[in-house]
């Protein structure tokens, strides 16, 4: 809507459809528009849009907590302690999603079996997913190959998150929608897994410091030139990154990984688009570069060149 409309002002003097919303929520936008396109509608949509927000904020609040963040999706007032904040947010989110739940079932659209069946997969995915950021807290020694990575990393961290968002409707619509919410999961994972990859690249100075997995690290070391490779090497006994790196030391191999992006969200898009949805896959590439964000976009434009 944001895209056929111009913004206006209401009364309040707020935008109808602000440009900081579509961009903050933009996959849970995304997310309910493929349900929407197969088919799925009414109340069950609002039941699965709200469900993907309460994931959204647990997953932002525990990503807090690794990172040492402190991104906020709920208004409230914590005092002082980002990772308390973190906390309550994620106690907040698990009260919020047990309320839609409630509501749910008052109106008929989940039974308390089902509901708890979501939930249990919920948490079991959730748990692998940390498991894997967990793994990770003291910094990695082994440089996994890249291929290697991205099925074991890159699917966990990136495609599994994005297939939360499918967790509820795969088990409540897969008697009506036959098969096809299988198709819908496994092609959002693609594209989850490109989101990952991507933002390895913008994340490399983090990763590197903190000894993390990245793909671009591996591509470098496995696949990289001899001056990157050396370069590399500098970086991780300094165990710092400066920025820029990608442009200045690291740029043929960003541009391995950047395509190696632009596969999987091509994939995805085609699939998405052969199950009805509306979304162009040659915008495939353009969904990359939005993803990357404007902290990337000097980046992007050296990797275009």
């Amino acid at each position: 809507r944001f895209l056929r409309e111009t913004p206006e002002v209401s009364a309040g003097g707020t935008d109808a459809v602000p440009l900081e919303f579509v961009q903050e929520f933009f996959f849970l936008i995304f997310f309910r528009s493929v349900l929407e396109s197969i088919g799925v509608g009414g109340r069950a949509l609002d039941l699965y849009s709200e469900l993907n927000f309460c994931i959204k904020g647990t997953i932002t609040a525990a990503d807090n907590l690794f990172d040492d963040q402190q991104k906020t999706l709920l208004p409230l007032v914590a005092g002082a302690g980002p990772r308390f904040a973190s906390i309550l947010q994620l106690l907040s989110f698990q009260r919020l999603m047990q309320r839609v739940f409630d509501r749910g079932m008052r109106a008929g659209l989940v039974s308390e079996d089902q509901a708890e069946r979501i939930q249990r997969e919920l948490l079991s995915r959730m748990a692998t997913i940390g498991a894997l950021e967990g793994s990770e807290e003291d910094g990695v020694e082994d440089i996994l190959a890249v291929d290697e990575m991205v099925e074991r990393v890159h699917r966990v961290r990136g495609g599994a998150l994005f297939e939360l968002g499918f967790v509820a409707p795969g088990i409540l619509e897969a008697s009506a929608f036959h098969g096809v919410m299988g198709r819908v999961e496994k092609a959002i994972s693609r594209l989850g897994t490109a989101f990952q990859i991507v933002d390895d690249l913008t994340d490399v100075e983090f990763d590197v410091g903190h000894g993390r997995q990245n793909l671009l690290v591996a591509q470098v070391h496995h696949q990289g030139s001899p001056d990157e490779r050396a370069s590399l090497v500098r970086l991780r006994a300094s165990s710092t990154a400066p920025k820029g790196v990608v442009e200045t030391l690291f740029l043929e191999s960003a541009r391995a990984v950047l395509d190696r992006a632009h596969i999987e969200a091509r994939a995805s898009l085609d699939e998405l688009h052969a199950l009805g949805f509306w979304f162009p896959p040659a915008l495939s590439d353009q969904l990359v570069r939005a993803i990357v964000g404007l902290d990337g976009v000097t980046m992007m434009k050296a990797l275009s060149r």
